[in-house]
């Protein structure tokens, strides 16, 4: 093997390593949290296929919901959302072992770090796209014994409900995806190279995305000790440890921006609803369809005084997010040159927590959508139709980010100086 080869085939050893260890993770996380959610004894071997399916959206895939019920009845079917404990674990597998053979180096050129990334990007793409045609199954419905469903059994329109991956829109997102995870890993990482014209942002950016990331993966730790708590304490241990397995940080996250004084918006109707606390199931549920007409009418309003109403403990999400945020501004502080002053300190924790809200805002959101109707006529009998919607308020959420960074920011730069 030539000397100038021999870096190319590392570079594809690496990167092949890093894209079977980070899919096998996720492929081994989603299978135990979807068994402790009671998806084993799904008909026809469709637990393999579910499984893909949620791998497939954790990795950036999109995946389609299909229905059906015959040539007199109709079946509409919608699902986005994102697994983000699965996607979490595949990211920092595939991100550390992709970050390890560039330690301990300070320039890299840009040639070489394109090198490196490009085969990880491609080999991403095609586990993706083997990945998609799995991702495909179709299930049955039962609607019970009440007329809809011997009307169906007459009329031949058995409801059915499926699913299948939109390679193309996987692709799209899926590229995006892996671009972010490699992006957000040299950024975090002090020890990964730069090329030469990027070293001088080097303490402007790398401390304070460090501390960001730092503060995320604290909340979802902190989400692991009290799911296991109440797991051990409240009973339904196997559906708490699928929703740990499978959605942690998607409310995890959702309790940083809410302590942060962020708000969300959304609904549940229906027999449907979200593996989430019974307290904010209850706010979804609790429509402010009396205010007035209109969609924005038909959603509750998610936020630490709407949840207080209901349980006074949801005031302790403000003093956590506190006092992990300030705890974020001192490490911040804590790996930057003792030149940096603190308003640059705010600046740019302000940034790295705006963006950080942003992302997660973009990433937890969910939408979900389920109905029957026969002969075009409204929803099916038995309760089949449901709905299930939650979404950011952005622009509040983001802005008091800034706000809140900002301040950590200059507090953690004021603590670090007196440490020193």
């Amino acid at each position: 093997m030539s000397p100038t080869s021999a870096p190319t085939a590392r570079a594809w050893r690496d990167a092949l390593v890093a894209v079977v260890a980070g899919f096998v993770v996720m492929a081994v996380v989603a299978a135990a949290g979807l068994a402790l959610a009671g998806a084993g004894g799904l008909p026809d071997g469709a637990f393999p296929h579910v499984v893909a399916a949620v791998v497939l959206m954790a990795a950036g895939g999109s995946v389609e919901v299909t229905g059906g019920a015959g040539l007199l009845a109709g079946a509409d079917a919608s699902l986005s959302l994102l697994p983000l404990s699965v996607s979490l674990a595949g990211a920092l597998t595939a991100g550390w072992l992709f970050l390890r053979p560039l330690h301990n180096r300070a320039v890299a050129g840009a040639r070489e770090l394109l090198a490196r990334a490009a085969p990880l990007v491609l080999l991403w793409l095609l586990a993706l796209t083997g990945t998609a045609f799995l991702a495909r199954a179709d299930f049955a419905i039962s609607t019970g014994d009440n007329p809809f469903g011997e009307i169906s059994e007459i009329l031949d329109s058995a409801p059915t409900v499926g699913f299948e991956a939109a390679i193309p829109a996987t692709l799209g997102f899926g590229l995006l995806w892996i671009l972010g995870l490699l992006l957000i890993a040299l950024l975090v990482s002090r020890r990964a190279p730069l090329p030469a014209g990027l070293v001088r942002f080097h303490t402007a950016v790398r401390p304070a995305a460090f501390a960001v990331v730092a503060l995320l993966l604290a909340y979802v730790v902190l989400g692991v000790g009290v799911g296991v708590v109440v797991a051990a304490t409240q009973g339904h241990a196997g559906r708490t440890l699928a929703v740990i397995l499978l959605g942690l940080p998607n409310l995890a996250w959702l309790a940083l921006t809410l302590g942060l004084g962020g708000a969300w918006e959304g609904k549940a109707e229906g027999p449907f609803g979200l593996p989430v606390p019974r307290i904010l199931d209850q706010v979804l549920r609790a429509t402010g369809s009396d205010s007035g007409s209109g969609s924005a009418s038909d959603l509750s309003s998610v936020d630490v005084a709407s949840l207080a109403e209901r349980d006074a403990r949801a005031w302790w999400l403000v003093p956590v997010a506190l006092v992990l945020l300030l705890g974020a501004g001192a490490l911040a502080a804590s790996r930057s040159p003792a030149h940096v002053r603190p308003w640059q300190h705010a600046l740019h924790l302000a940034v790295a927590l705006a963006l950080a809200t942003l992302v997660v805002c973009l990433l937890a959101r969910i939408q979900a959508q389920f109905g029957l109707s026969l002969l075009g006529i409204g929803d099916a009998g038995g309760g089949l139709g449901g709905e299930v919607e939650l979404r950011p308020v952005l622009g509040r959420a983001v802005g008091l980010a800034f706000v809140a960074g900002a301040a950590a920011g200059f507090l953690g730069a004021l603590f670090a100086r007196r440490r020193r």
